[in-house]
């Protein structure tokens, strides 16, 4: 009988191939040389659904996913994440704030990470107290208010993407929506500060990078271009987009080479509290300057929320719904309800992917992420 420790790495790499993602995850940690024969991208790992970033554990501190394909939580300590809220997941990635409102890039399975910059200034008028209390306008009341820094840093930046993988391409861009009015910047490995886009028209709601370009998307219903020479600025495209109802939030797919926009419809059910209600599919043409109502999605599963866009064939996975709407919670939000579910554009229903219920926290608010550890 042949040892395992005597296996050749063909044979290791080969064996790897028929793992799941957390089966070679724990594959990598039995040894050195497993954890090497791990990385191999010789043999692709299996597809795989999206995680979820759900919580920080209180004693151990650390960082608890939720697998959709195996109905598992996994509990795994990164130092890098104690105490920091994450407001993006792109290609891998999550951009996480902490409270001194300072930012990280991290890759949580391998711990590769980049700091960033201090932010823009979010607000001419902010003051800041002896008691470190914040004083901003506003998102829901209409006027001033104060808001504790644990507050402050899900509210600073409410979403951040990359443009490339950073392990394949050292010529990414990170664009964030910051700020009361969810303004754009940008930042690039080497950049000292961060560069605000100029020219925008109302807060923003979304931004993608699609096509070698990066859109962002308004609640006035435009569709912007980020256009970065000569000086960084938004450019408007398209048709402009009409919404019937109360579309809390917008998203922007790239959904196998289209261009989508997908509404969120909410209700109102306690004073500063909203549920999700629905959700609408629409292409924008940007050439036919039209628009195209989607009544299905082709059986594929869309994940949205503060994520990148993140689409996958639900016939590959036999726990995905076909037709499927996954969302996370309202963007910037504590007081939003437990709002994570699945909406079937089919029968138009809302149902449950999470029996535990999950709200917001200063360090909680969960987010999709495709692991990348390869």
């Amino acid at each position: 009988m042949v040892a395992w420790s005597d296996l050749t790495n063909d044979v290791l790499e080969h064996i790897t191939s028929f793992l799941s993602f957390p089966d070679r995850y724990c594959f990598g940690a039995v040894c050195r040389n497993w954890r090497s024969v791990s990385k191999s991208k010789r043999y692709p790992p299996t597809p795989q659904l999206p995680w979820l970033v759900v919580e920080e554990e209180k004693e151990t501190r650390k960082r608890k996913f939720y697998s959709l394909s195996d109905a598992k939580h996994y509990s795994i300590e990164i130092p890098e994440l104690h105490g920091r809220y994450i407001c993006g997941s792109s290609h891998g990635w999550l951009f996480a704030v902490d409270i001194k409102i300072t930012g990280i890039l991290i890759n949580p399975f391998t711990r590769e990470y980049f700091e960033l910059p201090p932010f823009p200034s979010y607000c001419k008028d902010a003051d800041v107290d002896d008691t470190l209390i914040e004083k901003v306008p506003s998102d829901y009341m209409g006027g001033p208010r104060n808001y504790t820094f644990e507050e402050m840093q899900i509210k600073i930046v409410s979403k951040a993407i990359l443009s490339h993988d950073p392990k394949e391409r050292s010529d990414f861009t990170v664009m964030i929506m910051f700020g009361e009015m969810n303004t754009p910047a940008f930042w690039r490995p080497g950049d000292l500060c961060w560069t605000v886009v100029d020219g925008q028209k109302g807060c923003l709601y979304d931004i993608i990078y699609f096509k070698g370009n990066f859109y962002a998307l308004s609640p006035v219903n435009v569709l912007y271009l980020v256009d970065f020479e000569p000086e960084p600025k938004l450019r408007e495209v398209g048709p402009r987009i009409e919404v019937e109802g109360f579309a809390r939030e917008q998203y922007l797919i790239d959904f196998n080479g289209n261009l989508l926009l997908t509404e969120r419809f909410c209700e109102r059910v306690e004073k500063n509290k909203i549920t999700t209600v629905g959700f609408n599919v629409i292409e924008p043409n940007l050439e036919e300057n039209i628009l195209y109502e989607w009544y299905d999605i082709d059986g594929y599963a869309l994940f949205v929320g503060r994520n990148s866009s993140i689409y996958v064939n639900a016939s590959h996975f036999p726990k995905c719904k076909k037709n499927g709407i996954y969302f996370t919670h309202i963007t910037g939000s504590l007081s939003a309800c437990d709002d994570l579910g699945i909406y079937d554009m089919t029968d138009k229903t809302i149902s449950k992917f999470y029996s535990v219920e999950v709200f917001p926290t200063p360090v909680g608010s969960p987010v999709w992420l495709t692991p990348n550890p390869w």
